[in-house]
């Protein structure tokens, strides 16, 4: 397993291809950004499908929006160290496998990872050369209209995922050195040309550009 995961990394750093990794709270628009950015050239684009053991919600397809498995699988999973990266949110497990992540690199295309801090801080440990960002509401206030706005959650959940956001903003005062970008997501327009920008620099290209 130990020389799989080194053969995995060599691959992504050879093909100068390291993930892009978005951060934030839940209801920031990651999910968003996301389509945006990969709608610029789907060619070069691709999302690593993460694994939870959450119950799929209306509307989702397993595959798509997530995998979705059995918590006694994927802790075994975890266990035969096939996960990257892994955590547990509201008493659910979410993760990032490095099949998932494979299954872009070989294709050719970059991957764009959705983790939170822990991920985050797991991943820049690595030599995957990764492009971490981290988008920060305007607000509290802010926020929590946006989640009420989804109209997918109750008052209980609401409470729970903005005790989460506060925990994450004061995190990333903590380790701001991970993040290649910290931007306030306000204007989406003006957030990915922000994104755009820093993936010029720290790729050396456009990978934008068609």
């Amino acid at each position: 397993m130990i020389l799989k995961i080194v053969e995995f990394f060599s691959l992504l750093i050879k093909m100068n291809c390291g993930p892009i990794v978005f951060v934030g709270p839940s209801g920031i628009g990651k999910g968003t950004i996301e389509k945006a950015i990969m709608g610029k050239n789907p060619e070069r684009f691709a999302f690593s499908v993460s694994h939870t053991t959450r119950a799929p919600r209306p509307g989702e397809t397993n595959g798509v929006e997530y995998n979705f498995i059995q918590r006694q699988d994927m802790e075994q999973e975890i266990k035969d160290g096939k996960f990257l990266e892994f955590c547990e949110i509201h008493g659910n497990l979410y993760g990032t496998s490095f099949a998932a992540i494979r299954t872009v690199t070989e294709s050719g295309r970059i991957c764009i990872l959705d983790v939170n801090i822990d991920g985050a801080l797991a991943i820049h440990k690595t030599d995957l050369k990764p492009f971490i960002i981290f988008l920060k509401p305007v607000s509290l206030e802010a926020l929590e209209a946006r989640l009420r706005g989804r109209g997918t959650e109750t008052d209980e959940v609401i409470r729970v995922r903005m005790h989460t956001a506060e925990e994450e903003l004061r995190r990333l005062e903590e380790h701001k050195n991970v993040f290649n970008l910290i931007i306030v997501n306000d204007k989406m327009e003006e957030t990915i040309e922000a994104i755009h920008q820093g993936l010029k620099d720290h790729y050396g290209y456009d990978p934008l550009s068609k």
